[in-house]
């Protein structure tokens, strides 16, 4: 714990300040109310948190939870402590040494940010990037995962909010499927936070930028490509064969929609053609999801294309949308994999990991063309930065294990070859599913070399 001076009233865009880019902090959106409790450490020799404003102290204890809320609105908009007017529209508590911060009943790492936004209390976790990491990484995938799964996850979770991290904004990401789930301190477990350290600082780059490394819980055996699902065309977002991520609880699935669902549904998109009569797949993507879906009823047809084609599939309850339809009331959604099936497949990494490729291997596979960097400050490493890209479109007969070794020992950038089985599937699903792209903020971003 530490000791609190004061929560000054800063603007946001301080917390990623500082005399060494040595470590990143990032601000996570952690809860957001019209009211707020938050705990912090003080001791004897901090009597008012809030500086000279007049506030008495909370009697001196290892912590103390203040009740943060909000009086008047709009522009006049105040945040309070305990019932009192703090006097400004945010308050910060800066990260130390150790230190950890209750918002709203759950405990982080770090420090706290408060703002008000539209009359709610923001409360922002103010976070080392490698501790925000120990409570995204358990999180995301089950920690009894082997320790090389474990480590591709750590790098492209890294990667994804260093990508986000914008002095400009008032947070940099949210706790949130929306973008990483993150729960904390409680998350934390040994195995995660031991490949957390072992890649510390690892990124993943394409032509001198952090990668976008969207990933999802099953590809369903393909990975679908960035353009055919945001439209977005990123060449390491590729659509290819994903044998490896076979056997997951949803490698297979079916379900039925009823028609009336299917129509609430098609209203949504903007589909109104009467009563409907049909909906068929009509064009696929190279990796085997819907490019158009023809809706048809008493009143005409309508096609919906592109992403509201997966969308409209997703929309329907299908957990993933490498699909077939049949039928019509109910209409019967067939298909495998979970999530939009873009870069890595999380049951993908498990069995590479399984069949004894590094996290390097895993990388290389599902963002093919990139390669290892490091967060700028970071220690520099003599050698070059590995490019993780290679061929592994043809499978020739190689003994998987020994392949991976002789790869995983090359020092310069290796050429991703090699046999892989279907090993079997450990148990626990992973929570991975990304589906927003955000436009990459690289200030924070450095190369491996010196």
């Amino acid at each position: 714990m530490f000791t609190v001076r004061r929560l000054a009233r800063l603007g946001m865009a301080a917390v990623l300040c500082g005399a060494s880019a040595s470590a990143l902090n990032v601000r996570v959106l952690v809860a957001s109310a019209p009211q707020l409790t938050v705990r912090v450490p003080v001791s004897p020799a901090a009597p008012d948190p809030l500086g000279q404003r007049g506030l008495a102290a909370p009697t001196p204890a290892p912590s103390a939870a203040w009740t943060v809320g909000v009086t008047g609105s709009g522009a006049a908009a105040r945040l309070t402590l305990n019932g009192q007017d703090s006097g400004g529209q945010t308050l910060y508590l800066p990260p130390g040494p150790g230190s950890v911060v209750e918002i709203a009943g759950k405990t982080y790492r770090g420090g706290v940010g408060l703002r008000i936004e539209k009359d709610q209390v923001q409360g922002i976790n103010v976070v080392d990037v490698e501790d925000y990491l120990r409570g995204v990484v358990p999180a995301e995938m089950p920690s009894s995962w082997p320790a090389a799964a474990l480590a591709a996850q750590a790098v492209i979770a890294r990667t994804y909010v260093a990508a986000r991290v914008n002095p400009a904004a008032p947070y940099d990401t949210c706790a949130t499927e929306s973008c990483q789930v993150y729960r904390g301190l409680d998350a934390e477990k040994a195995a995660s936070d031991a490949a957390i350290a072992a890649t510390r600082a690892q990124v993943v780059a394409h032509s001198g930028r952090p990668a976008s490394t969207y990933f999802s819980s099953d590809s369903g055996g393909f990975t679908a490509s960035s353009a055919e699902v945001w439209g977005r065309d990123l060449p390491y977002l590729r659509a290819q064969a994903d044998p490896y991520s076979a056997g997951s609880p949803r490698s297979e699935w079916r379900i039925e929609v009823p028609g009336s669902t299917v129509q609430a549904v098609a209203a949504r998109y903007g589909v109104r053609v009467g009563a409907l009569r049909s909906a068929a797949v009509t064009r696929l993507s190279p990796s085997g999801r819907p490019l158009e879906i023809t809706i048809s009823g008493s009143g005409g047809v309508a096609r919906l294309s592109g992403a509201e084609a997966g969308g409209f599939v997703r929309s329907l309850g299908a957990p993933g949308t490498r699909v077939s339809l049949s039928g019509l009331d109910p209409l019967v959604i067939q298909g495998g994999g979970a999530g939009h099936g873009v870069g890595l497949s999380q049951y993908g990494a498990l069995g590479l990991a399984r069949a004894g490729y590094d996290h390097l291997h895993v990388l290389g596979f599902y963002y093919p063309g990139t390669s290892l960097s490091v967060l700028a400050g970071a220690p520099a490493r003599p050698q070059p930065a590995p490019v993780l890209a290679g061929v592994w479109n043809s499978i020739p007969a190689l003994p998987a294990r020994a392949e991976a070794r002789r790869l995983g020992a090359a020092a310069a950038a290796p050429q991703l070859t090699g046999a892989f089985g279907l090993p079997p599937v450990l148990a626990g699903a992973p929570r991975g599913d990304h589906a927003s792209p955000a436009a990459p903020v690289t200030a924070w971003f450095g190369g491996m070399n010196p």
